[in-house]
């Protein structure tokens, strides 16, 4: 199997444009793909196709299979040049995640190292333009937050208010200004240079950590070193969920970490859904009746409330139909933090079959299997 694929390649731009190509000289940087799989059977052949495929830069392509009980291993088998790595055993006080990228990142022979998700789909060139753009900015992490698939009814009602929160707790801009303390990345597409990897002490650093990207973005940023991070549909896309349950599972494990007071936040949305669906029953009540006045005073309080809404839903980048759903999903968005809170509380973090102690707690290091006791 080819441990790398070679390109070709002649900058004309060192963010965004490429031209005809010229031969890659050898100080062309190796990037190790490093990809975690736990039964990642449904999304995984077509994040391979894409990986598979990028030119114009030297990379391999580490699949580690996680404890996996479906087709995983098969399908990456399937694929020519693609390194199968066998995360083993659990160790205590690690998180699945966490053990599996480790694995793969001590036998990983690139300078620049990306972490990325089997649920994303990269675009044509987007590995060489990320080195070029990281390199550009003199970053040693860059992150993108991918492009987000929703299909179904809840993917729609709810991925556009917890993206559009995430944006304002996590500005790009200032997180990527090296004078405000904000960090973040996503784990999706993350792009670290191995020395700053190593400098920061990797994932062993944060080993039982469920909020493993935004935690690497921290260790980065307080070491000094700078942090690019973008909206990156140009470069990946993913469809993180594809179930009610699945999208339950995950946010529930993630949305405590991500906001630093999620029962204040809940109850914040729940009251913001009221007053616009309030607002709207008003205005509808006040024209059947024709009270102009009770009409004219709750048709101003939709508009203002309705206006912040678009304004903050918008800066999500999610399509029409999703943005104008969302406002639905507002109930269960409270929901879905009271209880992320609640669980974290217990102890008790459900996913990918194994449940985790929260990372504040003494049972951080507590890992069982779902359903065992």
């Amino acid at each position: 199997m080819l441990p790398f694929f070679p390109g070709t390649i002649r900058r004309t731009n060192p963010f965004f444009f490429y031209e005809a190509m010229t031969p890659l000289t050898t100080d062309n940087p190796l990037v190790s793909i490093i990809v975690p799989a736990r039964n990642e059977e449904i999304s995984l052949r077509s994040c391979l196709e894409s990986l598979v495929t990028q030119e114009d830069v030297d990379f391999e392509i580490l699949v580690v299979d996680d404890g996996s009980s479906d087709g995983t291993a098969a399908i990456a088998g399937s694929f020519s040049g693609v390194r199968i790595i066998d995360a083993g055993s659990l160790p205590a006080g690690w998180t699945g995640k966490n053990n599996a990228v480790a694995q793969a990142a001590k036998v990983a022979g690139g300078e620049w190292l990306l972490f990325t998700d089997a649920d994303t789909v990269h675009k044509p060139g987007s590995l060489a333009r990320a080195i070029d753009e990281a390199e550009g900015h003199d970053a040693a992490l860059l992150s993108y937050s991918p492009e987000q698939e929703v299909r179904g009814f809840w993917e729609k009602a709810l991925m556009p208010l917890i993206f559009a929160d995430l944006v304002t707790t996590y500005p790009p801009q200032k997180v990527s200004d090296w004078m405000f303390p904000v960090a973040a990345a996503n784990g999706q597409y993350l792009l670290m240079r191995r020395e700053t990897y190593e400098a920061v002490g990797g994932h062993a650093r944060v080993a039982g950590d469920l909020l493993e990207d935004v935690a690497l973005a921290r260790l980065v940023k307080s070491s000094g070193r700078r942090i690019f991070f973008r909206y990156g549909a140009d470069a990946v896309r993913t469809r993180m969920y594809r179930s009610f349950s699945e999208l339950r599972e995950g946010w529930t494990k993630n949305l405590a970490l991500l906001f630093p007071h999620p029962r204040a936040l809940a109850a914040y949305r729940a009251l913001e859904f009221l007053l616009i669906a309030g607002s709207a029953g008003a205005v509808l009540v006040s024209a059947a009746f024709r009270r102009s006045a009770t009409g004219a005073a709750s048709a101003l309080l939709l508009l203002s409330a309705g206006t912040n809404y678009w304004r903050r839903i918008r800066r999500a980048h999610f399509p029409l139909s999703a943005s104008l759903l969302s406002v639905l999903g507002l109930p269960v968005f409270s929901y879905l933090l009271f209880r992320s809170r609640f669980v974290h509380e217990k102890h008790e973090v459900l996913w990918k079959g194994r449940v985790y102690g929260s990372p504040a707690s003494p049972s951080a290091s507590q890992v069982r299997t779902s359903g065992s006791s």
